[in-house]
């Protein structure tokens, strides 16, 4: 038999977030990571749109969002496992000195 098809992957181990690989909605999600062969499972408490980001893991207000290993993002407010991570909790690191 061969493993169930994940539901989000995230890219590196020790990252904050994943990847949906298709639309989820809430219940409980099974997702990987691409460069190991853990496995996590969450109860997902948002729909999360193909492509958008999850958290595997509880970020804090103004903690770093690790994605790809490196700061991608820095939480705007707290952000609990299995929540949909996007725009209105978190800040692109990138443009953090912007006003916009």
């Amino acid at each position: 038999m061969s493993a169930p098809r994940p539901d989000f992957l995230a890219h590196r181990s020790g990252d904050a977030v994943g990847v949906a690989v298709r639309d989820l909605t809430p219940g409980p999600v099974t997702g990987g990571y691409l460069d190991s062969d853990a496995v996590e499972e969450l109860q997902l408490a948002h729909e999360v749109p193909l492509g958008h980001k999850v958290a595997i893991r509880d970020i804090r207000e103004g903690d770093d969002v690790i994605e790809y290993g490196v700061r991608t993002a820095i939480a705007s407010q707290d952000i609990a496992r299995g929540d949909y991570v996007h725009t209105h909790n978190v800040r692109s690191a990138r443009w953090l000195s912007s006003v916009a």
